[in-house]
């Protein structure tokens, strides 16, 4: 990739590997800086469908596009209704959360390293992280920390917060991440800082990204054709164990009875999962780039099997559900 990119495509290599030969149509589904869609270009891909819902990351193509233009579609939106501008396609490839080019924008609010205004909206509409903060009840507010962020002093956290802005509202990432700090202690030399898991959680909840990520599974099995390719980086655990559970469900034959006699057989899946564990990082990528170190890579080829729907449950979405 071009050294002065603002967002380095984490596991791209050991992608390429896994879904190799690269041809026909993909779709990124989280165009960001373009990572992911120039390296599938460059491996032989012949088109690919650039889906993102940050305008940002569609500003920014502009700067890299040039002489990719005429095999890239951008479309601006969220990758869970990608079978609206696709379909018999030949792979896609999701690389979850929040990248890095978001993360270092401090307007944008993704980062408490960073004082900003506390946003953390990928689609810069609908309701903010301090819409949420401001307005939520105690316990809406620690069921999303520990739901989404699984951060074990959630009520703690949900409890001060309110006391909090009752004399003050949240308006920037330092304010708040302030207060968590003050709450639960500063984390040790080593470990991540005390507020990750919060602003985790927010932004999940802002973006209400575990939604869109059972539904994005379940419309690129919907949109690949027989022997495409679904490739999906994740960064924390919960991401993973959705992904995980989703290829355990579709990528494992099932039985079926037939209604009329006792005979049963044993079906095919949608799936063939091709990373029965997940592919981490080497220690060359973790060199270059230090952002991969939770970074998990899981891959599935799809079968001629018609596709088939899965609930939330199913796949162990939190269940936690904000409402507005």
């Amino acid at each position: 990739m071009p050294g002065d990119a603002p967002h380095i495509p984490v596991l791209l290599r050991p992608l390429l590997e896994a879904v190799a030969p690269v041809h026909g149509l993909w779709i990124d589904g989280t165009l960001g800086a373009g990572g992911y869609t120039r390296g599938l270009l460059d491996a032989g891909a012949e088109r690919v469908i650039g889906i993102d819902r940050d305008p940002t990351a569609h500003d920014l193509a502009l700067d890299w596009i040039g002489p990719y233009a005429d095999r890239i579609t951008l479309v601006e939106g969220n990758f869970a209704d990608m079978d609206r501008c696709a379909s018999d396609v030949d792979g896609v490839v999701l690389d979850l959360g929040v990248s890095s080019m978001q993360l270092d924008q401090a307007e944008r609010g993704f980062s408490f390293m960073k004082d900003g205004p506390l946003d953390m909206r990928m689609g810069q509409s609908g309701a903010s992280a301090a819409d949420l903060v401001n307005t939520l009840s105690e316990e809406e507010l620690a069921d999303i920390l520990y739901h989404y962020g699984e951060e074990r002093q959630s009520r703690r956290i949900a409890r001060r917060i309110v006391l909090a802005r009752g004399d003050k509202p949240f308006e920037t990432t330092l304010e708040l991440a302030e207060l968590i700090e003050n709450t639960i202690g500063r984390s040790k030399p080593g470990q991540s800082h005390s507020a990750t898991r919060s602003f985790q959680a927010l932004r999940i909840a802002v973006n209400e990204e575990y939604q869109a990520l059972w539904q994005g599974l379940l419309a690129a099995e919907r949109v690949l054709k027989p022997g495409g390719h679904l490739a999906v980086v994740t960064f924390h655990s919960v991401e993973d164990r959705m992904v995980k559970r989703f290829f355990q469900a579709h990528g494992e034959a099932k039985r079926h009875v037939n209604r009329y006699g006792s005979d049963s057989h044993e079906a095919s899946a949608p799936f063939d999962v091709l990373t029965r564990k997940a592919i981490g990082p080497d220690k060359d990528e973790l060199a270059q780039n230090p952002r991969a170190r939770s970074a998990k890579l899981r891959v599935g080829r799809r079968t001629s099997v018609p596709a088939q729907d899965l609930a939330a449950t199913e796949i162990a979405m939190p269940d936690h559900q904000r409402r507005r």
